[in-house]
């Protein structure tokens, strides 16, 4: 009787997000990329270790350095710049250098996997410092999660370096038997974790259209006064932040200035990231459809989020309390002032 290994499984159900994914196009080609080196590495895990295909053997480490230079290309082109096919290629020298360390030096590839893992997954870490300012393509209407997201990603990359010391222990210890069970264990840990958090909502494809903004001298920069006032009259009229695919980059493109300059601008003024500050707006704006009687659902809708769960999130940061809480706290408050003014005119 044939049965799957815990691999396979990971890797069938990696393959029916990628399908479902492909076919809803909610995701970008590089998503989708990223999801199928994920199911591929499952596949090849489990023909290898469980069904005893050695010739299968070699590609094994091949494909699963692609994954680590695969995620942080899709990192950069969907979060921090528009994609550069030429820079971006150069990372696929990772699996590349790894074929042939397979083909004239076998013995190194215990140290090259685990290097290439674990040296993507702190260029992640490193480049999420800057934290939700950091990601000028992501939506705003996410808040912090992509980044959170991201950090997944970085932590399951290296939780497979990690696994890789633990093979080298076990062989060392003389528990060779223990080395199909590791990699499947946790290749299908960190597989799941990449490609499940890769279909976050958050990460949804957006337009790279950061702006080519021009040098400017110091004495042509605006002060942090006049443009927040600048900013304050773009966000007046509502439009720009009722849309919910709004990022960081294309507030910047409207206000003609550089990323980093009205990001710094906001965090002086304000005390908070661009997310926080942009949501802070549209939370005011779903508190004014809730007291017009809108239902939750539509007052998110109308507000600039599309997410339910994002929406709540920044609801209980900016309010204090869930929207159904709000809206009973309002209820319970115009039942007092109507009982109130009741009283003041029977009196």
């Amino acid at each position: 009787m044939l049965t799957l290994p815990i691999p396979m499984i990971v890797a069938l159900v990696l393959g029916f997000l990628l399908v479902r994914s492909w076919l809803k196009k909610d995701r970008s080609s590089l998503f989708l990329g990223l999801l199928a080196s994920c199911a591929l590495q499952g596949v090849v895990i489990s023909l290898v270790q469980h069904y005893g295909l050695a010739a299968l053997r070699p590609l094994q480490p091949v494909t699963a350095t692609i994954i680590p230079p695969l995620a942080w290309v899709t990192f950069q082109a969907t979060a921090i710049r528009a994609a550069d096919a030429r820079r971006d290629f150069a990372h696929f020298a990772a699996p590349a250098f790894t074929a042939f360390c397979v083909a004239f030096a076998p013995v190194t590839l215990d140290l090259v996997v685990p290097a290439v893992f674990l040296t993507y997954g702190v260029l992640l870490l490193h480049a999420l410092r800057p934290g939700a300012d950091g990601l000028p393509l992501t939506r705003l209407e996410a808040g912090d999660l992509p980044g959170l997201v991201w950090r997944g990603i970085a932590f399951a990359l290296m939780l497979s370096a990690f696994s890789d010391g633990l093979i080298a222990l076990a062989l060392a210890t003389g528990r060779a038997w223990l080395q199909p069970w590791i990699i499947s264990l946790f290749s299908s840990f960190w597989l799941l974790c990449i490609g499940g958090l890769s279909l976050s909502q958050s990460l949804g494809e957006i337009e790279a259209d950061l702006p080519h903004a021009r040098v400017v001298s110091a004495d042509d920069i605006q002060s942090d006064t006049e443009l927040m006032a600048q900013l304050n009259r773009l966000l007046a009229g509502g439009e720009l932040y009722l849309d919910p695919g709004l990022t960081l980059a294309r507030l910047a493109k409207r206000l003609h200035v550089p990323v980093k300059r009205l990001s710094a601008a906001i965090n002086r003024a304000s005390g908070e990231n661009v997310s926080r500050f942009i949501n802070g707006f549209r939370i005011r704006r779903a508190c004014e459809r809730l007291e017009a009687g809108d239902t939750v659902t539509t007052a998110m809708l109308e507000s600039g989020f599309n997410t339910k769960s994002n929406f709540n999130r920044e609801f209980l940061r900016v309010t204090g309390c869930t929207p159904s809480t709000w809206l009973q706290k309002g209820r319970a408050d115009l039942a007092l002032t109507r009982s109130a003014e009741s009283r003041l005119l029977s009196d």
